[in-house]
């Protein structure tokens, strides 16, 4: 009896593959279960009729599979697909939600759900053991907190609109991740083809400042003795950044990088008067300017040690000035204003080009903190040097790296407690070629380095990670993908053989007490791992140690080099722990 071949039928997965290539996702990074079924039926049958689809990259973690797509954000603004494993993957995302949620990073993250038919009702019915373990009461509950739109495609009918207004929502701001999710037997139903206008699904346009408050702003900013500017992400827009050295220059205004998240200001301007993390020291720019901006930054100082003048002229500008999803939070501002940072610049150096200013005043202004720049940069390079036991220092490592980095290449940066040395002994000037995590849960760096390969692989690509976080960023499958995805990026690890954060928090509560007297905080890593060893037998990495500081410039060299011809490298540094 001859056996014929059945025409496949139009699924909801082969909606949602075609709703993916219509919203020019070019990525799915996927770690597929046992709910995904009609989607692998439709990758193949897709590729068997030469349909061009987002290219799957398989992601043995989804962890990385998320850090990979926020890395892919970050580079090129253009959300990614993450299709994950119902509540169990979901779990696994881990911290890469909080990240992707508090870096503002538009991602679409699908994860199937239990099949809600057990005795054969429907096709993708229950057959397996673990579909009932996999049944939740809540299953996007998980992500509620973290997801800005979370949603149930209960079927194919819609899902097309479904996933274009869940694109919607993630890339407007503030923009974030969104968190669909459907059964088997939705994804395997037949459906009809659906044609949308695309152009009628586009996020929500760039919001300006009212002309009574602009106006006001720029008239206490021109009159102003002491006026600042401070932020974290303005560099999101790569033309905000030329925009904010305009105003600056305009008006001599000096700008600080606040635990900055992308490159805001060139480094070595004249105008750049420093980063601040955790520092606990006061910051003279913060405590007597008389205005100040504050553009695109969660938190601009830390009201503990640093305080503005209780009459300073504050100004939030911010796609989310109030910071709606964090409970306690309060920076008091004479404005808190929603506004694109674009718009906004483009406002206020129109407003400022036609007003009359006292150039005398600028110039003035100008000079001094000219003087505050290079007085600052001097002293930070006294301190690239060899500590006194003739270990590698954190400065001196960074200074290195500095000396060997073309301005072009795209530095990722979770060293954590060594985050303001990167910033300071690394100085970045081109736009997007800075980014931090812009959060806080460790384990963002290699995911992100292959998503920033994959959007920029003309470029070198650079992960600085303390070895705690290197450790939290699953270097197995980090390693595994790079190599089969030829994505190459070079990871240094600033290892202090510690957890130096706890300490740091330890001692910050308790500087006299017990923990500091006998030197016990429980976050020693004794004895040490050989941790770019783990990316060699992962995927192929060259894989070098590094203690001594007379070796640092040609091991970085020869890593350089080695991405270069196409094959990650991971150096491992043994640096001081401060």
């Amino acid at each position: 009896m001859e056996i014929t071949k059945t025409e496949k039928l139009y699924t909801s997965a082969d909606a949602m593959l075609e709703a993916f290539k219509e919203m020019g996702v070019s990525y799915i990074f996927g770690n597929f279960g046992s709910d995904h079924p009609a989607i692998i039926e439709s990758l193949a049958h897709f590729k068997q009729q030469g349909i061009s689809m987002p290219e799957v990259i398989i992601c043995q973690h989804e962890m990385v599979a998320l850090s990979a797509a926020h890395g892919y954000a970050q580079v090129t603004g253009e959300p990614q697909a993450v299709i994950i494993h119902v509540d169990c993957g979901t779990q696994n995302l881990g911290g890469a939600v909080h990240n992707a949620a508090k870096g503002r990073i538009p991602v679409i993250i699908f994860a199937g759900m239990s099949p809600l038919t057990q005795e054969g009702e429907l096709p993708g019915s229950r057959n397996e053991y673990i579909h009932w373990l996999q049944d939740a009461h809540d299953q996007s509950g998980i992500v509620r907190n973290y997801a800005k739109h979370a949603y149930e495609i209960r079927t194919g009918k819609n899902i097309k609109q479904v996933m274009h207004r869940a694109k919607q929502l993630a890339v407007s701001d503030p923009q974030g991740p969104v968190y669909l999710t459907a059964a088997r037997e939705v994804l395997e139903e037949s459906s009809e083809p659906v044609s949308l206008n695309h152009s009628k699904w586009k996020g929500l346009a760039p919001q300006a400042v009212a002309k009574e408050k602009l106006n006001d702003m720029v008239e206490k900013l021109t009159a102003a003795e002491r006026p600042l500017i401070v932020t974290s992400y303005i560099g999101r827009q790569e033309e905000s950044v030329h925009e904010l050295v305009k105003l600056a220059e305009a008006l001599s205004i000096p700008v600080l990088e606040s635990a900055p998240s992308r490159m805001n200001f060139p480094a070595e301007h004249p105008l750049h008067v420093g980063y601040r993390w955790n520092e606990s020291f006061e910051d003279p720019y913060v405590t007597t300017a008389d205005v100040i901006l504050v553009i695109d930054s969660d938190v601009p100082w830390i009201p503990l040690t640093n305080r503005p003048q209780e009459d300073a002229d504050i100004y939030y500008i911010d796609m989310d000035p109030l910071k709606e999803t964090t409970p306690l939070w309060y920076f008091p501002s004479n404005e808190f204003i929603k506004a694109d940072s674009l718009v906004f610049l483009k406002q206020v150096n129109e407003q400022v080009a036609r007003t009359e200013l006292n150039y005398e005043r600028i110039t003035a202004r100008h000079e001094a903190v000219m003087k505050h720049h290079e007085t600052t940069r001097e002293a930070w390079k006294q301190k690239e040097v060899v500590s006194s036991d003739g270990r590698i220092t954190p400065e001196l490592l960074s200074a290195k790296l500095r000396e060997v980095l073309d301005e072009d290449a795209i530095v990722m940066s979770e060293a954590i407690t060594n985050f303001t040395t990167v910033n300071q002994h690394i100085p970045r000037s081109l736009p997007g070629s800075y980014y931090s995590l812009g959060a806080s849960s460790l384990g963002w760096n290699g995911g992100a380095a292959v998503g920033a390969k994959l959007a920029s692989p003309n470029r070198l690509v650079v992960s600085l990670t303390g070895d705690g976080s290197y450790v939290f960023s699953n270097p197995t499958p980090v390693h595994w993908m790079s190599r089969k995805y030829d994505a190459p990026f070079l990871t240094v690890i600033f290892n202090n053989e510690q957890w130096n954060a706890p300490k740091f928090s330890t001692l910050g509560v308790h500087p006299e007490g017990v923990a500091h007297e006998t030197n016990q905080f429980w976050t020693m890593f004794d004895p040490s791992s050989n941790l770019s060893g783990v990316a060699e037998a992962a995927g192929g990495a060259y894989a070098v140690c590094v203690n001594d500081a007379d070796e640092l410039s040609q091991a970085l060299t020869e890593a350089i080099n080695v991405v270069k011809g196409g094959r990650s490298a991971v150096v491992d540094v043994r640096v001081t722990g401060r």
